[in-house]
């Protein structure tokens, strides 16, 4: 009762899953994915046990095919299931059993598993693979693309309602934190989709947010980025506010570290224009103020 796509950048070696259906929060029981492992979809009449289960075989070795198979063979409603696995280095495997609700199907191409059951019709799946492979750039965007193209199709029978995307990197990094480039889901929408790709873009931009501002001593000490390093920032700071939007918090920052590296009424103009939209950021700088992050109180930086 759902369509689902399981792809691997082979140049980054990224791995991702993503699914919709009109079903309450997918992402509970659909969507599986590690850093370093595979991912996993499991869905009609889902089992979720073939998520974590078959991530723990791909990890201690198994191929997605043995680690499937074997899977499969202790399931005795197999036939009722939809499944499909993907390992890191680019092994396949999927299943679909006699008793998935039509119109159900499965396709495969290098490094990409698209699926689903209860569909609309039976053009879904297949306008799935079509505009992954005719998508270019990065994962993220074919995979998109892909679930777009699905729902055109028609997509589930019933409607739609959540939606779901996960992506991993190829290696597992050394804190658990970065274990996930992106984790997002919609659990009820009129629109899990848009809404989907909404929250995707929102969560590479507040990344780039993360790591400009929030990298270790930036904010810690007395010394204040300047140089090179106030340039790199400041623009990795101008980049996540295009990409987020309405919310100043970027351009914020951008007023503090230029605060901090002496340029006061650069940093000033825009700290300013934040406060007069956002009175509460008054209190924030203030908040800044007295951790030492700033070296001018509110009264100071903006007037009484």
């Amino acid at each position: 009762m759902t369509y689902s796509i399981i792809a691997r950048d082979p140049i980054t070696g990224e791995l991702g899953v993503a699914s919709q259906s009109h079903y309450f929060a997918l992402g509970r029981v659909v969507t599986f994915a590690r850093a370093g492992v595979g991912v996993v979809a499991t869905q009609s009449f889902v089992n979720p046990a073939y998520g974590p289960n078959g991530l723990d075989l791909m990890a201690s070795g198994a191929s997605a095919a043995t680690a499937l198979t074997s899977l499969l063979a202790k399931d005795e409603d197999r036939e009722l299931r939809q499944v499909a696995f993907l390992d890191v280095g680019g092994g396949k495997a999927m299943f679909t059993g006699d008793r998935c609700v039509p119109h159900r199907a499965q396709l495969e191409a290098s490094n990409v598993i698209v699926l689903g059951n209860m569909l609309a019709s039976d053009a879904v799946v297949p306008a799935m693979l079509a505009a992954y492979e005719g998508t270019g750039g990065p994962l993220l965007d074919r995979m998109l693309a892909a679930m777009d193209a699905g729902e055109a199709a028609g997509g589930d029978a019933r409607g739609r309602m959540s939606a779901a995307l996960l992506l991993v990197p190829a290696a597992i990094a050394p804190t658990p934190w970065a274990n996930r480039l992106i984790d997002v889901r919609v659990d009820d929408h009129p629109e899990p989709l848009a809404e989907l790709r909404r929250l995707a873009k929102l969560s590479q931009a507040h990344t780039i947010f993360g790591a400009s501002v929030f990298t270790p001593g930036l904010l810690s000490g007395e010394a204040a980025a300047t140089g090179p390093q106030l340039a790199e920032t400041l623009r990795m700071l101008t980049e996540a506010q295009a990409l987020i939007g309405a919310d100043p918090e970027p351009t914020f920052w951008k007023g503090v570290l230029l605060i901090r590296a002496g340029e006061i009424a650069s940093g000033r103009r825009l700290v300013a224009a934040i406060a007069a939209a956002r009175p509460q950021y008054r209190t924030f700088v203030d908040g800044l103020y007295a951790v030492g992050i700033l070296q001018l109180s509110s009264n100071e930086l903006l007037g009484a």
